[in-house]
């Protein structure tokens, strides 16, 4: 038999000796790796938690735009926004890092890269601290020190002060621990002017007031997740009728934070209009959860995400309205 001959059928010669089974399996493997390096891509990317971020976005932009009682310039926003973009997604990753145990037996996130294995932890941990000092040096070198220190003292309270120390340990976890969320305010406003005002310190603690009636909806939700893992979120130690209480108590005392800004003389008509008719929706929703949390026991649905899902229209539209009120007044 010759040497063509002994070849399998189908094998025909191509350029550098390959046949058509070497070049299917060299395809196959290409785009296996092509997949899998799309899906790390999507991974380390998720391990930035980008809708969270979004929201965080949505409150520097607008105070930019205040500070500046006008448009602010375009490569400042630019570059507040990556560095934002990664001071938070380097906490998110560590946030990640550390819950990854919990993450692991709760529903809601037992698809995150680190539980899955998609992401080794040695890689959430070095991506995560990477993002820290990259965003820190990016704050620093293109928009001003005092932002990095904010940014920086951000990353720590959220790391360090809600995920390694508040958590876990006290159900008042995510009413301290949202003061990271609320430090966007101070780093748009810093951007702008390298300094801070009455007017940043009002919107912080509008978020501030904000963050425990928006998230605690969320934990209604996913309580028994909570449970599980041994993590004492109100609504895993109090009825649903005392949070509901609770998210009423501070849906006010925001709503009245809000509209500090128009006496303190930041704001006219526009953002005052806004403030009432959102803040008063908002009120009307937190009541009716206090009601249907008082009915629940003869039978009446919780429905606790419909103030979640308006939470965040809520404050999109507030600082939307941050953001025109300098054009119209």
């Amino acid at each position: 038999m010759t040497a063509v001959e002994s070849r399998p059928a189908g094998a025909e010669s191509r350029p550098g000796g390959a046949s058509h089974a070497e070049e299917a399996a060299g395809e196959r493997g290409t785009n296996a790796v092509r997949r899998s390096f799309g899906a790390r891509v999507k991974a380390f990317v998720a391990l930035t938690k980008p809708r969270i971020i979004e929201l965080l976005l949505i409150t520097t932009v607008p105070v930019m735009f205040l500070a500046a009682q006008g448009v602010p310039d375009l490569w400042l926003v630019v570059t507040t926004c990556i560095g934002g973009y990664l001071s938070a997604g380097g906490a998110n990753a560590l946030n990640m890092y550390i819950d990854r145990d919990i993450d692991a037996l709760m529903a809601r996130t037992a698809q995150r890269p680190l539980v899955t294995g998609i992401v080794s932890p040695r890689e959430g941990l070095v991506f995560g601290l990477s993002l820290a000092v990259i965003s820190t040096a990016w704050f620093g070198l293109l928009v001003n020190w005092l932002s990095a220190w904010l940014s920086l003292g951000a990353l720590l309270f959220y790391v360090v002060g809600y995920t390694m120390i508040l958590k876990r340990r006290t159900s008042q976890n995510i009413v301290w621990g949202g003061i990271a969320g609320c430090m966007p305010v101070f780093i748009g406003w810093s951007a702008v002017t390298d300094s801070l005002s009455w007017a940043a310190v009002v919107l912080f603690l509008v978020m501030f007031f904000w963050t425990p009636p928006h998230y605690w909806p969320l934990s209604m939700k996913v309580k028994d997740d909570y449970a599980r893992v041994g993590v004492p979120m109100l609504p895993v130690l109090a009825s649903n009728k005392i949070v509901a209480r609770q998210i009423v108590i501070y849906s006010w005392v925001m709503v009245a934070v809000s509209l500090l800004l128009t006496p303190l003389g930041y704001t006219g008509w526009f953002y005052t209009t806004v403030a009432l008719l959102t803040g008063g929706w908002w009120l009307w929703e937190a009541h009716a959860l206090l009601n249907r949390a008082k009915a629940e026991q003869s039978g009446a649905k919780l429905k606790e995400m419909r103030l979640f899902h308006w939470s965040i229209t809520y404050a999109s539209l507030l600082f939307i309205a941050v953001a025109v009120d300098p054009f119209l007044h």
